[in-house]
């Protein structure tokens, strides 16, 4: 009897998927975020039919502009989405990070400089006349014969100039108590001088909007903070003297002292609107108690409110400035700091005419 032979099933080998050859390197694609315009893909091999395939859903590329890519799979961040609107507004035969023809302004370029308050998007970006390239949803494109005289590059995007990203932003701007807060953020974090905002907002012929108009007379008074410009609403819809804003006090012995926010020196009254995210720390709110001491070992009275205190219950608050300017008056020790070097424009209030404030120096 024959048997049958039993063949052992040999062992298949694994295909492995045939590897994909490399693309081309795009030259300076890590200066530019791993970002890349179809331009400059093309430029370095890409064919069109690669392109597309690999910014397909799921493939390892995606598409962040009208033909501009991420070469990446992960979502972009915020420096990427910054860089990926210039790219897309500059001009495709030219170098798109030297600021020639594109640069990024407004509240995105604000974002850029660490203002939490400036929307980063749409992002702004300026682009030099004639060219008027179309915009999208995710960027604003500006057309403008005023092209900076200088332009900076802030974290590896090219930008304008503090100054000129608030004006722009201004421009913009829909919610007043945002304008409000962006601008003295600006300028309390040293990106701009006030006046020098204020001559920008003139050239742009942006003081004849109220709320733009308002909000730089607010920084020329002295005001640097959102908090304070509640502050003064308040104050002025109490009906208080209008104080000096953020004035320097030395001692005796020309030692500085303090600069409270809002300060009255006739009467030696001072208040100090604190925010609870700067006293996060022991350390911070030893610091501020310490600072009060001072003021007060000098003579200075002082109330002490937050924002949500001036926010919510501006009453109380007032009403605390009130008492202790009427007992400032009748006191026999006056206090025994001196204010230097001071000097504070009118504050206008809209009207005409209408003005809340003291020049001193």
């Amino acid at each position: 009897m024959i048997t049958p032979h039993t063949r052992t099933p040999r062992a298949r080998t694994p295909v492995r998927p045939r590897r994909r050859p490399p693309a081309a390197p795009v030259p300076g694609i890590r200066r530019q975020f791993r970002l890349a315009t179809r331009r400059q893909l093309a430029a370095s091999g890409i064919p069109a039919g690669t392109i597309a395939s690999r910014s397909r859903p799921g493939g390892p590329w995606q598409r962040l502009l009208p033909s501009v890519y991420l070469l990446q799979t992960g979502p972009p961040d915020h420096r990427q989405r910054a860089l990926g609107a210039v790219l897309y507004a500059a001009d495709p035969g030219s170098d798109p990070l030297s600021g020639d023809t594109a640069v990024l302004t407004g509240g995105a370029a604000l974002s850029l400089l660490g203002i939490p308050e400036a929307p980063r998007a749409p992002a702004d970006v300026l682009v030099r006349s004639p060219r008027r390239p179309a915009g999208t949803p995710e960027v604003r494109t500006l057309p403008t014969a005023r092209w900076p005289a200088q332009t900076i590059t802030v974290a590896g995007v090219p930008s304008a100039r503090p100054v000129r990203a608030a004006a722009d932003y201004a421009a913009r701007a829909t919610d007043p108590q945002q304008l409000r807060a962006v601008l003295a953020r600006v300028v309390q974090s040293g990106w701009c001088h006030p006046h020098d905002l204020h001559a920008e907002l003139r050239t742009a012929r942006l003081l004849r909007h109220p709320q733009i108009r308002a909000a730089a007379a607010e920084l020329l008074a002295g005001i640097r903070s959102p908090a304070e410009a509640q502050a003064r609403d308040a104050l002025t819809a109490a009906g208080l003297p209008p104080p000096l804003w953020n004035a320097r006090l030395y001692t005796a012995d020309g030692a500085f002292l303090a600069a409270p926010d809002a300060y009255w020196p006739d009467e030696g009254v001072a208040l100090e609107v604190d925010s609870a995210e700067y006293h996060y720390t022991r350390d911070a709110w030893q610091a501020t108690l310490r600072r009060r001491l001072r003021l007060e070992a000098h003579g200075i009275l002082v109330v002490s409110a937050t924002p949500s205190m001036v926010r919510d219950t501006p009453t109380q608050v007032t009403s605390a400035i009130r008492t202790l300017l009427t007992l400032a008056t009748t006191r026999p020790t006056p206090p025994t700091a001196t204010l230097r070097g001071h000097h504070q424009l009118l504050l206008f209030d809209g009207r005409e005419g209408g003005a809340a404030g003291r020049m001193t120096s």
